[in-house]
């Protein structure tokens, strides 16, 4: 009986502490994406009794132990806020999707600016309302964030990390420079940045890497049409992607057209061939008109039954073709003066597709596999005639046909062991078959290739730093008709992240990294391609073994924020293109090892944001580069950079960018990078249409340069190509988009939502 009355006893106490739940999901009523950060308070008599915000994917929860109606309040910068009635009683409430409207602002309302953060190694960006605003594209927004080492080329529409291409993923999932122009900045929750690429990608060449999460977004679909073009230039750019969302699937669908057909392409070159008991000097001038046309089109679906888990199937179908026509004169010490005339055109096939997979067994344990079936098909012809003062001609032609056969496959696996350790492990095979058929000859070899990457890294926080090692094996075998080469290599990073307070963090790692030699690189096919020149490959070929070395500190206050990269790079065995007298008036040309090759970078970050719609992002660099080989070294100092500046004002955006071209040495060689600016007029009139135009390469009568510089004993000279097309150019642009969620969310509206402005409250 006594066990009895204490039973009752501690029911009767514990039962005031059993609670309601309240829950659901909130959703912008544009597009029907998540509202991430939204403000839900759950109030009676006038009190707030708990307040959240909603997460990344709108998702909110809240308890009570009042049985009484209540009044959620829900608020968000850039919404309306809206009231939600919570039923009395005791049971738990699912108020379903709750759908915000976008307000106006107000020009007296302060925007904050890009929330940035420094989270296990990467830099995660929040976009502010201001900039994405101010920002007709995503590539336009990227021009405005806080991102050390990434230039966003508005005028070829490109990224780039430290000079490289980087890993784009979108969601996670791998993607091309094409998904991401097809993106809307407004679609865009956060950015997770990082110049040091990850250990999974690190065998693939790139630089860096970028993942673009988006809104979450429920039934409904969007379209998005962009295209541009130059009033007076063969220039015309485009981008379709259509989507539509219906419960856990997803259909996109792109098309990304180029066109290019420039006539002004002029080159001018001064260079001489000198060997042991022979020397001729060259002067030549030529115009080169060349055009292209690329057709991107892609079919994309997503399966998402539910949030652990994703299945992403894409079909791809590239077609490029291109043509170049080169005509011109020559003054010849040797031969006397002639014309020339070359002629090259080819056209390349790739369909490809592309299954993903990603599943989350739970917050320890996920895995992600891809894999990627590609059948290439491409030709090239090529034909270098020389007419001479007597009449006669000699012809150098190159006939290739190529067909490539390849097959992608990885694994991944990520364990947290806690919050603060995580390790994270996979594998990659590359199966390739590829046949090169020369046509003005019977030589047609077979390449394959079994190309595998086995890598593991771990992740540890210890308090306010951050450490992560990676390590990887490369196993390469590569072979053809008439060489074989297998190659066994590692790739470790290792790197480091302090965040010492809200402003300053310190960054640091150490990263080594072989290049292999493609086998067309150590394939010993000569091919003779004008009256003193031949190319071959090398097999005798070494790989590049590369080490680098980074460290910055980085500091954030309001709307500023600055970062400092130190950087020193070495690499040994490092390939460059050299030159060599092979007698009788003939020049051999191939690459070889160098003995020397190392730089140091120094770069500066300054942003600033935000201020009446006032912003400015700039990135300066000094760069050191000292190359030597046997008997010969080369050294160069350089000062490159880039400046974006915007200011937006209601329906209208301007916007200035300047790419401040810099050198760089390679062996000989000495370049100066492509020189670019744009001026630039947006006009919204409303949440679909976009009118831009665009005055690029201004006050540049020349248009793009690209001059260049060779410190070669065999082969001094120097080179200039302009293309006058783009001098002065002008360039208009629109582009619409539209969301239709509207049309499929009837039947899930919350019947409990409250007109915000009734004062009559039930």
């Amino acid at each position: 009986m006594r066990l009895i009355i204490l039973w009752v006893m501690a029911l009767s106490v514990s039962m005031p502490a059993l609670a309601r739940t309240v829950y659901g999901k909130v959703l912008s009523d544009n597009d029907s994406t998540a509202v991430a950060g939204a403000v839900c308070s759950l109030q009676a008599h006038g009190k707030i009794l708990e307040s959240v915000m909603t997460g990344d994917d709108g998702a909110f929860s809240l308890q009570t132990h009042l049985k009484d109606a209540l009044n959620l309040e829900i608020s968000m910068t850039g919404f309306n806020p809206t009231s939600v009635i919570v039923e009395s009683g005791g049971k738990n409430i699912d108020l379903g999707i709750i759908y915000l409207s976008e307000g106006t602002m107000l020009q007296e309302v302060t925007v904050t600016g890009s929330a940035v953060s420094e989270v296990k190694g990467r830099t995660v960006v929040f976009p502010s309302m201001a900039d994405v605003k101010a920002s007709p594209t995503t590539l336009g927004l990227f021009q405005k964030l806080p991102l050390a080492g990434l230039d966003a080329n508005p005028v070829n529409r490109t990224l780039s990390v430290d000079g490289g291409s980087p890993v784009i993923l979108i969601d996670g999932v791998p993607s091309t420079i094409d998904d991401f122009n097809s993106l809307q900045p407004k679609d865009i929750l956060k950015i997770e940045y990082s110049r040091v690429t990850p250990a999974r990608y690190a065998d693939r060449g790139a630089s860096g890497m970028i993942n673009i999460l988006l809104k979450k977004r429920d039934d409904g679909g969007s379209v998005y049409l962009w295209g541009r073009s130059a009033t007076a230039t063969a220039f015309v750019d485009g981008n379709f992607r259509g989507s539509y969302h219906q419960g856990p699937s997803q259909f996109n669908i792109y098309y990304v057209p180029s066109w290019r057909n420039y006539k002004k392409v002029f080159d001018t070159s001064d260079e001489s061939y000198v060997g042991d008991d022979f020397r001729v000097d060259l002067r030549s001038h030529d115009r080169n008109p060349f055009n292209y046309f690329s057709n991107s089109l892609r079919f994309k679906y997503n399966y998402r039954p539910d949030d652990k888990t994703l299945f992403s199937a894409t079909f791809s179908a590239g077609i490029t073709t291109n043509k170049s026509i080169a005509y011109g004169e020559t003054e010849d010490t040797y031969l006397g003066d002639y014309k020339f005339d070359r002629n090259s055109h080819g056209r390349s096939v790739a369909p490809s597709l592309d299954l993903f997979f990603r599943r989350e067994f739970n917050p320890k344990n996920s895995i992600e596999a891809q894999v990627v079936g590609t059948l290439g098909h491409e030709k090239y012809y090529r034909d270098n005639r020389y007419l001479f003062t007597d009449g006669s001609a000699d012809d150098y032609e190159t006939q290739v046909k190529s067909r490539r056969r390849s097959l992608i496959s990885e694994i991944s696996y990520i364990h947290n062991f806690s919050d603060a350790t995580s390790l994270s492990a996979g594998v990659q095979n590359t199966l390739s078959h590829s046949r090169n058929s020369y046509l003005q000859s019977d030589y047609e070899p077979i390449l394959t290739e079994n190309n595998n990457y086995i890598y593991a890294r771990l992740g540890q926080q210890v308090g306010k730093v951050y450490f992560s090692i990676a390590t990887g094996a490369k196993l390469f075998w590569v072979k053809n008709d008439l060489n074989r080469r297998h190659f066994i290599r590692n790739l470790t990073t290792v790197q480091a992240n302090w965040n010492i307070d809200t402003h300053w963090s310190v960054q640091g790692y150490f990263q080594y990294f072989p290049s292999i030699p493609s086998l067309a690189s150590l394939t010993d096919y000569p091919q003779q391609t004008s009256p003193y020149l031949i190319s071959n490959g090398n097999p005798d070929l070494k790989v590049a073994e590369n080490f680098r070395y980074r460290i910055s500190p980085s500091f954030k206050a309001g709307k500023f924020s600055s970062s400092l990269y130190l950087t020193y790079s070495r690499g040994n065995n490092s390939v460059i293109n050299d030159l060599i007298y092979l007698g009788d008036s003939k020049f051999l040309t191939q690459s070889v090892n160098a003995r020397k090759a190392q730089s140091y970078t120094a770069s500066l970050n300054l942003k600033v944001s935000d201020i009446h719609g006032f912003g400015a992002n700039l990135n300066v660099y000094f760069e050191r580069y000292e190359y030597a080989g046997d008997g010969w070294s080369h050294d160069l100092n350089s000062v490159n950079g880039s400046i974006s500046l915007w200011w937006n004002k209601g329906p209208f955006t301007v916007s200035y960018w300047r790419k401040l071209p810099g050198k760089y040495l390679y062996g000989h060689v000495v370049g100066k990078e492509e020189n670019g600016d744009a001026l630039s007029l947006n006009y919204s009139p409303d949440q679909h249409w976009n009118f831009g135009v665009d005055w690029m390469y201004m006050f540049d009568t020349k248009g793009t340069k690209y001059p260049s510089w060779s410190y070669s004993s065999v082969n001094p000279s120097v080179k200039d190509r302009y293309i006058k097309n783009n001098g002065n150019m002008i360039v208009l642009s629109v582009s619409y988009s539209a969301d239709f969620g509207s049309i499929f969310r009837t039947g899930k509206r919350s019947l409990n939502n409250a007109d915000n402005s009734s004062s009559i409250f039930k």
